[in-house]
């Protein structure tokens, strides 16, 4: 079997997780979340051995590098970290409703790659032909990852106190009684950032080493990089503010669904629509 096979089970399977924790939202049964998680976890593990086969192809077809090094295996790499950050939280606080607004982010980039974007394996460009590959995109994505995470439980958060401010009652039934307390969903917001934050730091700074190896010098000013550094400030504003202005709740979810429409931003708009040093990664 090919690795595309492979992405495609992950996909269809992500779509099934996805639809299973919608149905635990209307079902609010234990087994049905549990169902969803496992399911997402399958995909994960599918979607591991696609990625590693994909590696082996590469290898086979004389390239020999992992495969971060374009836009279709980028947005395969996001896909499965976004599902690896969502299932520590999911097994570590078993918010099952989190799944239904966090899997989707993972299946849509998946199908993307899948059914839009070149899946062929070319050679590295000379700029990329460094161990500094791996460290710096393996840090970013995961930060990405987590602010996907950060979103997903972001987006809960303003329906959930939106319900609230209208009168309405979780305890009344329904699938929103299944969203966890604005106060839990304030606090795993926080925590899904403090997992990004730092990651994201170590991707500016293994970036900057890169750079420095690649073109002589730490910073230029390239529209990806300037593009990290204003996602960058967006996260730090949204620490300082929280750790000494106190600001939780709406306004903390609010900053962080545009701190992470600036990291897909960032991430695609950049490559896609500006020219730079970063070009590549079209």
């Amino acid at each position: 079997m090919s690795s595309s096979m492979f992405f495609n089970v992950a996909m269809v399977t992500y779509l099934v997780s996805t639809c299973i924790f919608f149905a635990f939202l209307a079902s609010r049964s234990k087994a049905v979340g549990l169902a969803g998680t496992y399911a997402a976890l399958f995909g994960f593990l599918v979607e591991t051995a696609a990625i590693g086969l994909r590696w082996k192809e590469s290898y086979d077809q004389g390239h020999g590098h992992a495969p971060l090094s374009n836009l279709f295996e980028s947005v395969v790499f996001f896909s499965w970290t976004i599902i690896l950050i969502f299932l520590i939280m999911d097994f570590k606080y078993k918010y099952r409703a989190v799944g239904a607004f966090v899997v989707p982010f993972a299946l849509f980039g998946l199908a993307w790659a899948q059914l839009s974007l070149d899946s062929g394996i070319e050679p590295l460009v000379p700029a990329l032909q460094s161990s500094w590959l791996m460290y710096h995109v393996i840090t970013c994505f995961l930060g990405y990852a987590a602010f996907a995470v950060a979103c997903g439980i972001s987006i809960m958060y303003l329906i959930r106190d939106k319900m609230e401010q209208n009168g309405g009652s979780a305890a009344a039934g329904g699938m929103l009684s299944m969203f966890p307390a604005v106060k839990v969903l304030d606090d795993l917001n926080y925590k899904a950032i403090m997992i990004g934050f730092p990651l994201l730091s170590l991707g500016i700074i293994t970036g900057a080493a890169w750079a420095n190896y690649a073109w002589g010098t730490y910073w230029s000013w390239d529209p990806k990089e300037t593009w990290s550094l204003i996602v960058w400030f967006v996260y730090a504003a949204f620490l300082h503010a929280r750790i000494t202005r106190g600001w939780v709740g709406r306004r903390a979810a609010i900053l962080s669904v545009i701190g992470f429409a600036a990291t897909i931003f960032c991430y695609l708009g950049v490559n896609l629509f500006l020219s730079g040093l970063h070009s590549y990664g079209k």
